[in-house]
């Protein structure tokens, strides 16, 4: 117990509260001192004189965390001349598991960082899942949802997608974090100090969002369209400023990842002999660096349109050339401007959820077909075609927004090349396996799950991406079946994968083999009644984002079924966790190497070592020639003697 008052978590935590009250006060005594309305408790209507004080308060709660967990320690040191050597292993006179809770800069620490702090939002985005769930089993309002007590029901789906997606990212953070180096031969990444500062920014960012429910919430959706968004409650503007730091996090995080994977790879590894996952990493950090700012920027917007009166959305005076001077304030904004920023980063920010998911499966197929990777060139470079395409398809979000019709069938025909280099990694998927002596370890089996369910997601998108079909399914149950099969097709089940796969090399120990094949038994179908009855219920004109439906449109059975199969869902995903948490102490021991891989990081001891690799790396052939013999991937250079 004595130990937790050091930890950095805890010390965010109450810098965190103190910058909170900082704020609030500081603008609370400022209105005072103008003359302006204050309201000393804080107040979650949309418009109440707190508001600003609110905001404000979120920011300086922010700077608070980061100075108290310590993300900018060393920065003011610099700033003082202080020489801040890096601190390797943990901290001084503290038990190792601490480091866990704080700044550290190894990036295998960071790496675990980021994924249990995504897995922990997706436990907790899951389970609002599952509430709002029991809403939809039967049509008509609960006593729980009647009168204003439907706000908790919107409220509930817009933190379940927001979370999710925050979920996702730090997900992919993980992954990034811990493998891109050690796959690459990197001792750590480019710059260790903004890395642990990119993943603690996401920490209260994560916060704000959490709390923004129980600020009076917000029933925008995880879109947050104004004008609605405009005149929510309080919690909508949590919600931007949580998404924006998140985003924040998102941003650095890409840059360490571009600079690692261009400047420090291991002598001989050429581009073309990168790990497949790698390339995925480097196409999502182009996405997230060039377009997470749009994001940023059009959810800044509507908190200064609500706080300052500036009409950057607002319609109502639409030609400024026709507007008073004391009107300029308040109108002449365009809604739909919104939308353009907004998926501008939205769409290719699917892309940032699934490109790593496909270079998981890409990884994983050749080491149990025990094949080469079929077309690794090609994969690569659709990896990099979809990050680039992604920047034409934003507006198929929007066909019946309202935006000029000429625009509809540009986006269609760019939405639907999406599908070329997709398919160019399905090709490749199956000229794996053709052949393959295929071992169905748990790893496998997701990587096959998530083939089959990404399918379902690749088949049903080009409905939604022409013009002629979207306009009758958008807004639909459909869209929330198919974006869910895009998610656990291109994101979770590969996940998954990655955790079992890398699990050994993280803790040196194996998990239960018959506990992971339990968990993909029970999710696998569960997931295909669920995405299949979504989509179903939407073709029977079941809208999203409502709390009731018609008894006549007879879909009541259907939705009873989705909810039993998110409860299966969220058993195997228990399973799942009880088994890593388990084994980590008692299943065997690993070895440095059980599944045979060729992967530079299977080269050295599980766990992997604080100085991953005691001598260099030295790549000599190709990554994915598995099958073939007298056919090396990496040589370790001699170590130096001590007088060399």
């Amino acid at each position: 117990m004595r130990v937790l008052p050091s930890l950095g978590i805890i010390r965010g935590l109450v810098g965190f509260v103190i910058g909170w009250a900082v704020g609030y006060g500081f603008v609370s005594v400022a209105r005072a001192m103008l003359g302006l309305e204050v309201a000393w408790i804080p107040q979650t209507t949309a418009g109440a004189a707190s508001e600003g004080a609110m905001v404000f308060a979120a920011i300086l709660g922010v700077i608070g965390f980061m100075v108290g967990v310590g993300a900018l320690t060393d920065w003011f040191k610099w700033a003082v001349g202080q020489e801040t050597p890096i601190q390797h292993g943990p901290p001084e006179d503290q038990p190792a598991w601490t480091r866990y809770f704080g700044v550290d800069y190894s990036h295998k620490i960071i790496g675990i960082q980021y994924t249990i702090t995504g897995i922990l939002l997706l436990l907790f985005a899951g389970t609002l899942a599952i509430l709002f769930r029991f809403e939809l089993m039967n049509p008509g309002l609960s006593e729980f949802s009647q009168g204003s007590g439907t706000s908790w029901y919107y409220t509930s789906i817009s933190a379940h997608g927001i979370i999710m997606i925050a979920s996702i990212l730090l997900g992919i953070g993980g992954m990034s974090n811990y493998l891109v180096p050690l796959m690459i031969g990197a001792s750590d990444m480019a710059f260790p100090r903004l890395n642990a500062f990119a993943f603690w920014i996401a920490v209260p960012g994560a916060l704000l969002v959490v709390l923004a429910m129980f600020l009076g919430g917000w029933d925008t959706g995880w879109t947050g369209y104004p004008p609605l968004s405009a005149q929510s409650p309080l919690g909508v503007q949590y919600f931007f400023l949580g998404v924006f730091f998140v985003g924040m996090s998102s941003i650095l995080g890409s840059i360490n990842i571009l600079v690692t994977t261009l400047r420090m790879r291991a002598p001989g590894m050429s581009l073309f002999r990168m790990p497949i996952f790698v390339w995925a990493a480097f196409a999502t950090a182009i996405i997230q660096l060039t377009a997470t700012q749009l994001i940023g920027l059009s959810f800044l917007m509507v908190v200064m349109q609500r706080l300052f009166g500036m009409g950057f959305f607002d319609p109502r005076v639409a030609v400024i050339a026709d507007m008073l001077p004391s009107q300029l304030w308040e109108g002449g904004g365009n809604p739909i401007l919104f939308q353009h920023l907004f998926w501008f980063y939205s769409h290719p920010a699917v892309y940032i959820f699934i490109l790593p998911g496909l270079g998981i499966i890409s990884e994983l197929l050749p080491v149990f077909a025990r094949k080469p990777l079929f077309g690794y060139k090609w994969i690569a470079m659709s990896s990099m075609a979809i990050a680039l395409v992604g920047f034409l398809v934003w507006a198929h979000h929007m066909f019946v927004s309202g935006m000029s019709y000429y625009l509809r069938v540009p986006f269609m025909y760019s939405t639907l090349l999406v599908a070329v280099p997709t398919g160019v990694k399905f090709f490749s998927w199956v000229g794996t396996l053709w052949g393959g002596k295929i071992i169905l370890k748990t790893p496998m089996l997701f990587t096959l799950g998530a083939i089959s369910v990404f399918l379902i997601g690749g088949l049903t998108g080009p409905p939604l991406g022409m013009v002629t079909t979207d306009m009758n399914l958008h807004d639909t149950y459909y869209v929330v079946g198919h974006f869910h099969a895009t998610m656990f097709g291109g994101f979770v089940f590969p996940f998954f994968a990655a955790l079992y796969y890398w699990y050994p090399k993280a803790t040196g120990r194996m998990y239960n083999e018959r506990l992971g094949q339990i968990h993909f038994a029970l999710m696998l179908p569960a997931f295909y009644v669920m995405s299949l009855g979504q989509m179903w219920t939407g073709t029977m004109g079941m809208r999203r984002r409502i709390a009731d439906y018609d008894p006549a449109l007879g879909i009541d059975t259907a939705h009873m079924m989705v909810t039993i199969a998110g409860l299966v869902i969220a058993t195997s995903v228990c399973i799942m966790l009880v088994n890593l948490i388990v084994s980590a102490r008692r299943e065997r021991v690993a070895g440095a190497n059980p599944w045979r891989s060729r992967g530079l990081e299977w080269q050295i001891p599980s766990p992997v070592p604080e100085q991953s690799y005691a001598t260099t790396p030295i790549v000599v052939g190709e990554p994915y020639d598995y099958g073939l013999a007298d056919s090396p991937y990496v040589m370790m250079a001699p170590a130096l003697s001590g007088g060399d």
